[in-house]
């Protein structure tokens, strides 16, 4: 009988890159909207600050994620270079060094020791990359990947409450633009969940507690301030 396991550790780059790009795009843009709506914009006003806000979101998601990863994968080839650095100087060290890791596991010395050596001779840096620092190929950071995968998922969320804002008549568009907005972060929330193995409805309450929370707040701002300008 085969077994066949499944495991999602593989997806956690592009998929936290992409649920924080929608996340934002949704909770970001219709709490804008919503926002400037109750400090009584009208409806062209709102719906220029609301495209605004989607293109400047989408490219600061975009540079915020590639500058961040780019700063992980550095960190990443500065020391996978150290470890290079430290196997072409003193082999016999990093062997026994690679050993000990599997002896600390629970492998038996003399075992632990061929274990290591094996395991170099076919890939030495691959090996202490994955079991000294830990780096392995489905966790190694792409900035390139992170920053389309957030700033496409960020253009997708936003469309979202600026499309309902666009159709809906201005006196039904807060409530409306909220409406839409939590139904999507729900969604969005149980489908990332489902994604990397988690409860379904543990992401959707988180994601659109949260949500409420931002659109609450910034409508409350837009009232204080529609009426201070008033």
């Amino acid at each position: 009988m085969s077994h066949t396991e499944i495991h999602r550790s593989h997806r956690v780059g592009w998929l936290r890159a992409s649920v924080l790009g929608a996340n934002d795009g949704i909770v970001s843009t219709a709490s804008l909207i919503v926002g400037v709506a109750a400090a009584g914009t009208p409806h062209e006003g709102i719906m220029l600050a609301g495209v605004a806000g989607l293109v400047a979101g989408a490219m600061s998601m975009a540079a915020g994620e590639y500058v961040s990863v780019s700063s992980q994968s550095d960190t990443e080839n500065a020391d996978l270079a150290i470890e290079q650095k430290s196997l072409e100087d003193d082999i016999d060290s990093e062997i026994l060094e690679l050993a000990e890791i599997y002896h600390g596991r629970g492998v038996e010395t003399a075992l632990a020791r061929q274990v290591a050596e094996q395991l170099m001779e076919h890939d030495a840096l691959g090996a202490h990359a994955r079991d000294e620092i830990g780096i392995s190929e489905s966790a190694t950071a792409r900035p390139v990947q992170a920053a389309l995968s957030s700033a496409v998922a960020f253009t997708v969320g936003a469309a979202l409450p600026l499309l309902v804002a666009w159709v809906i008549p201005l006196n039904w568009l807060i409530s409306l633009v909220v409406v839409f907005s939590l139904m999507s972060l729900a969604a969005l929330g149980s489908v990332a969940a489902r994604a990397g193995g988690a409860s379904m409805t543990i992401g959707a309450i988180r994601v659109t507690f949260w949500g409420a929370l931002a659109m609450a707040l910034t409508a409350a701002v837009g009232r204080v301030f529609g009426v201070v300008a008033g």
